[in-house]
């Protein structure tokens, strides 16, 4: 038999070593990203973040939703599909602190489900939300109340698993229905005024809860918070905004409605608008569409809308459109932009700004809140 030599020896141990050590870095590597912690088989949780939840990644995976994409399909303002689901994330975290609880998609409501809710009741689908037709094509018809809904749940840990431990369902209602009188036909607008809109909301929330609780998987005596959100009419240059929430501790038994009183609204205001909401934002909007209209010829137009909660400004987002012949121009100009902004623009919350011409985006600056200078981003 071979001996081996001492040399020989420590060469074959240091080799079993590099190898052994190789093979537990690649089954870790494998078992958890770095970026997640594992609760349980097949179930991780994203890093946290500050101000934000931390969310379920299944199988390596974003976990969406089971009624994903109803909402950005059937909101008829693009502006409502983004400002309905992050202002209800918003909301929710009122409820549900972000350092107690994990965010993760609707999973107990189906795409079926919702979409048989969201339908006119009828014989075939008495669970439906929105009334039936009573046949008539003028102001008299009954219109489409609820033009979509979307859940939010929040879990929490249970030892290595995670459990429902609270929901959030929005509901976003109309406040002008458009609609057809035949097939392929102009559309018609029918307003429904806030009064209606509020008491129908009311009217079908107790449904909803119910709905929901008749999911499997979802306790009796989960939380669950519904929040009433008043689209914006289609050609709106600002999105709705939520005006009401209740809580359902147990059963379909809802506490008393609260006000949430958030607003979104254009800039330059309309002469017709006489609230004082905005009033100064407005004034200092003017001044910079101003100066920026005086520095830069064949401006063709420039907007913004303020977003307020409880009559304080939150953040402003700005479009500017003008036509552009050179990078030099485009260049001059959003440097321009970027100091008037900062002189006539609000200097204690986030402000967007976007340049563009009809058909492209050109520049995005961007300012966080008490900011020296804007961030300028020129796309080619």
């Amino acid at each position: 038999m071979r001996r081996i030599s001492f040399r020989g020896y420590m060469v074959m141990v240091i080799a079993i070593l590099i190898l052994a050590i190789g093979g537990l870095y690649f089954f870790n590597v494998n078992r958890i990203a770095p970026t997640t912690k594992k609760t349980s088989s097949g179930v991780q949780i994203t890093q946290r973040a500050p101000g934000q939840y931390q969310t379920v990644i299944k199988d390596g995976r974003y976990l969406v939703s089971a009624a994903r994409g109803i909402t950005a399909t059937s909101e008829p303002n693009s502006l409502d599909v983004k400002n309905f689901e992050s202002s209800l994330l918003d909301l929710a975290k009122t409820q549900f602190k972000t350092n107690q609880y994990i965010f993760q998609e609707g999973q107990y409501l189906s795409a079926d489900t919702v979409n048989n809710l969201l339908a006119r009741k009828s014989n075939s689908n008495p669970d439906a939300i929105n009334p039936e037709d009573n046949g008539k094509t003028d102001d008299s018809r009954n219109p489409i109340y609820v033009q979509t809904l979307t859940e939010q749940d929040f879990m929490s840990k249970d030892g290595k698993n995670l459990k429902l431990s609270g929901m959030v369902i929005g509901v976003a209602m109309n406040t002008q229905d458009e609609y057809q009188k035949e097939e392929f036909g102009p559309t018609y607008k029918q307003n429904i005024s806030d009064n209606d809109r509020i008491a129908y909301g009311r009217k079908i929330a107790p449904k909803i809860i119910q709905k929901v609780r008749q999911q499997s998987g979802v306790p009796q005596d989960v939380p669950i918070v519904i929040a009433m959100y008043a689209n914006s009419p289609s050609d709106s240059l600002a999105p709705g905004s939520f005006y009401a929430e209740s809580t359902s501790d147990k059963g379909t038994d809802l506490k008393a409605w609260t006000d949430v009183n958030d607003k979104s609204i254009v800039l330059p205001k309309e002469s017709t608008d006489t609230s004082k909401l905005g009033n100064d934002e407005n004034n200092g909007f003017a001044n910079f569409k101003n100066d920026v209209a005086n520095f830069f010829p064949n401006i063709a137009g420039a907007t913004a809308v303020a977003n307020f909660k409880a009559g304080t400004l939150t953040s402003m987002n700005v479009t500017v459109t003008t036509q552009f012949y050179s990078q030099t121009e485009i260049d001059s100009f959003t440097t321009y932009v970027s100091q008037s902004a900062l002189k006539f623009l609000p200097s204690n919350v986030p402000v967007r700004i976007i340049v563009k011409t009809a058909n492209e985006l050109q520049a995005i600056l961007t300012r966080n809140t008490n900011d020296k200078t804007f961030t300028i981003t020129l796309l080619d």
